[in-house]
């Protein structure tokens, strides 16, 4: 007896994905549809994708809108009434599968924010603070919210951009493994460039219209863009996730994770300023 497979099309956006993808992919053969979304990868990214019966197609950047994602929303069409997008380093698991289909059989959301559980340095960290993203949303009823910018990074895919949906938006707590075991210097080049990136979004929110036909953010999302800028920001995050949200408790990978996350956002009001005394 064949199993009736989960009405998501489930999206994965890749560049020189071969370490992670084969984990990622391995854990969606129960997903009606799976679609792999590259950009131009010169590893085994392809080949890996065709491997698990995955559809591929790739995606190359002129550095404008749109990006990977909402390419991919607005140039594809999608056979299944959900879309999920899941990136190489997440890794689903029965608990989250399990609670799925029940999740998406109710009518009265049109979303719904994911739990994630971080790894770092080979830990799995239980404390600090939660990851959650946007990742799951009815087929036509949402899209990245669009920003226009121009090469602000080398950053082909909408990573902090949030999905703007019709609809009322549920959770599901289940969580995702998020885990890319890359290394510490993956991780700094990374973050590097959504430094870069956050701080050009940062400059432009700053001349957004005041007349109400700004794009809407969530609440997290209002705090960081109100108070990214100002000096205590870095530290006040730190003391929060690592005291607070008891990220001590993590060992080691809590304090080096809280610490480059304090790196991380002087990093963004560094580029911030740069870019702004660039452009006097």
């Amino acid at each position: 007896m064949t199993l009736a497979k989960i009405p998501v099309t489930v999206v994965v956006p890749v560049r020189n994905e071969e370490a992670n993808l084969p984990r990622c992919l391995m854990r969606l053969a129960g997903f009606e549809q799976v679609v792999v979304v590259d950009s131009s990868s010169i590893d085994r990214t392809k080949d890996i994708a065709r491997e698990f019966g995955a559809h591929y197609v790739n995606f190359e950047w002129n550095g404008q809108y749109p990006k990977k994602r909402n390419w991919f929303l607005m140039n594809h069409k999608v056979p299944t009434e959900w879309i999920l997008f899941l990136d190489a380093d997440e890794f689903i698991g029965d608990d989250f599968m399990a609670a799925l289909p029940a999740a998406i059989a109710n009518p009265a959301n049109s979303g719904f924010w994911l739990a994630y559980t971080n790894h770092f340095m080979g830990r799995r960290l239980n404390y600090g603070l939660p990851q959650r993203k946007l990742a799951l949303f009815r087929t036509g009823r949402g899209l990245f919210e669009r920003i226009e910018e121009d090469r602000w990074s080398s950053l082909d895919m909408e990573v902090h951009e949030h999905p703007i949906i019709d609809g009322k938006v549920g959770e599901i707590k289940v969580p995702i493994d998020h885990d890319d075991d890359r290394g510490l210097s993956k991780f700094i080049e990374k973050h590097t460039d959504y430094a870069r990136w956050e701080a050009r979004r940062n400059l432009l929110m700053r001349s957004a219209p005041r007349d109400g036909s700004a794009i809407p953010l969530t609440l997290r999302q209002r705090t960081k863009y109100r108070f990214i800028t100002a000096w205590w920001y870095p530290a006040g995050y730190f003391l929060y996730a690592y005291v607070i949200r008891l990220g001590f408790l993590d060992g080691r990978a809590g304090f080096v994770y809280a610490a480059m996350k304090f790196w991380y956002f002087t990093l963004i009001q560094s580029f911030t300023a740069e870019f702004s005394r660039r452009a006097e």
